[in-house]
């Protein structure tokens, strides 16, 4: 897990600075004494080799980037270091070779060779359920499933890398084998079984990193910059640009796998087909600041169209959703997230069609020439603000994280929506905890309650709802 170590190291440089040698005592207490980077860190800071922000400061009380680290390495290379300095800093080269190839400076194959296929993964065991009232009473749906995820990533060359997910899912009531033909049962839905494939290749993309440019082809990981994933957290297959430092841009295009609210599944149901949600193009255009700064902003818009499911549904041909959001950060443990996304349709739901003369009338199912209904406002609309506090960092035992947040999601203004416990056309408190017992072994619990939004405003009165949901992750 290389990203999650580098914060550790802003501690070691100060304590390298601060003694000019080493100590019978250990003097970085918070790095991992097992971790290969505690001794070149520590090694290159009292050889003079590596040094901080250029000012001659190693900030060691702020936590650092994997960016800043590349600048620390970059100098460090511009040395020109030889003997076992030079071996140490060309594996901090090849850990921090996308980094360096975003600032300019070119990795020798050589270096890169040091580690140029990396892999990561998580061994995963999740359980969710999901309740709410309807005019048919109590209704419910629960998953529990375990997965094991691979995530290999390849350096084609000194910009472009590829990347593969790929997912083992398995039921944990049923303890069924699976194959890429097979689906896992690993739920139910109101009382009927809820799937999900078995083998599958969920991603695979190249992924080329210049300055200040960033490019993405392929089934590619695409989560809405501006509100979190409010709008959108799942596969995308097409393209993706992002530019800018400050301020960045992302364009988005290509096919979507998933809208909840108007395929009726969230994120892990399937539907009659076996799909998880319904198929549909999508666009989107965001323009935002960077989500580290004390304060960050974004607007955007998304477009999501399939002709013939909107149609029939509700009526209209696409959906066109815009949002804002807004964040600060009170310090390094404390932060609020807030975003605001409205779509611009549909007006109502499909009307049924007068039945022809001569037709019987069971057929087809409906009252004659019944009228479009209106679109209930809070269908349409979607919200979010959330209070976190700390972060659980799988690298460090002890460590955790928790968040309280207040959600509403219209089924028409998010698409697939990040959150666990609750899902599309509810809204609610939901709260959470994260915690890391040992070292890379991470579990989550959260739990939501509150209401359904639902979507005709003349037949779907407000009902109760309530999700909770938990996973236990060993990350490798």
């Amino acid at each position: 897990m290389k990203k999650l170590f580098v914060p550790t190291c802003a501690a070691a440089l100060l304590a390298a600075s601060l003694v000019p040698a080493f100590a019978a005592a250990n003097p970085f207490e918070d790095v991992p004494a097992d971790h290969w980077a505690y001794d070149a860190v520590a090694q290159l800071a009292a050889d003079g080799v590596i040094e901080g922000y250029g000012d001659g400061s190693y900030r060691g009380d702020q936590e650092i980037t994997r960016y800043e680290m590349a600048q620390m390495v970059a100098r460090a290379m511009a040395k020109n270091p030889s003997g076992m300095d030079k071996a140490m800093v060309d594996k901090l080269a090849a850990e921090f070779a996308d980094e360096l190839n975003s600032l300019g400076v070119r990795v020798s194959n050589l270096e890169k060779k040091v580690d140029n296929v990396k892999w990561n993964g998580v061994v995963r065991a999740r359980y969710a359920d999901y309740r709410y009232l309807s005019d048919k009473g109590p209704l419910r749906t629960f998953v529990n499933y375990y997965t094991l995820r691979l995530e290999p990533s390849m350096q084609i060359n000194e910009h472009w890398t590829g990347h593969v997910r790929i997912d083992y899912n398995g039921g944990i009531k049923s303890a069924q084998n699976v194959t890429g033909a097979n689906q896992v049962t690993s739920g139910v839905k109101d009382n009927a079984p809820v799937t999900r494939p078995g083998l599958r290749v969920d991603r695979i993309w190249v992924q080329g990193d210049y300055n200040n440019f960033q490019i993405l082809l392929g089934k590619l990981p695409y989560l809405t910059n501006i509100d979190g994933g409010m709008i959108y957290d799942d596969s995308l297959a097409g393209g993706q640009l992002t530019f800018g430092n400050k301020i960045k841009a992302t364009l988005t295009a290509g096919r979507s796998r998933r809208f909840d609210g108007v395929g009726d599944v969230g994120p892990d149901r399937l539907d009659e087909a076996g799909k998880p949600g319904i198929t549909g193009s999508y666009q989107a255009v965001e323009i935002y600041s960077d989500r580290a700064n004390k304060w960050n902003w974004g607007v955007g818009f998304h477009h999501w169209a399939n002709q013939a499911k909107l149609d029939d549904d509700i009526g209209a041909t696409a959906i066109s959703i815009w949002d804002i959001g807004l964040g600060y950060k009170f310090d390094k443990n404390l932060s609020l997230q807030g975003a605001f996304a409205w779509a611009t349709g549909p007006q109502g739901e499909a009307a049924t069609p007068a039945i022809p003369p001569g037709v019987d009338p069971k057929y087809p199912a409906g009252k004659p020439g019944e009228d479009a209904s209106t679109i209930r406002t809070g269908a349409k609309r979607a919200w979010n603000v959330e209070l976190d506090y700390k972060k659980a960092n799988p690298t460090d035992a002890g460590s955790w994280g928790a968040f309280i947040a207040y959600r509403s999601l219209g089924q028409y203004a998010v698409i697939a929506p990040t959150y666990d416990a609750m899902i599309a056309g509810n809204r609610g408190v939901e709260l959470g905890m994260s915690y890391v017992p040992f070292k890379n072994v991470m579990g989550t619990v959260k739990y939501f309650f509150g209401q359904t939004i639902g979507g005709e405003s003349d037949e779907t009165p407000l009902t109760s709802s309530s999700g909770f949901f938990g996973e236990l992750n060993f990350f490798f």
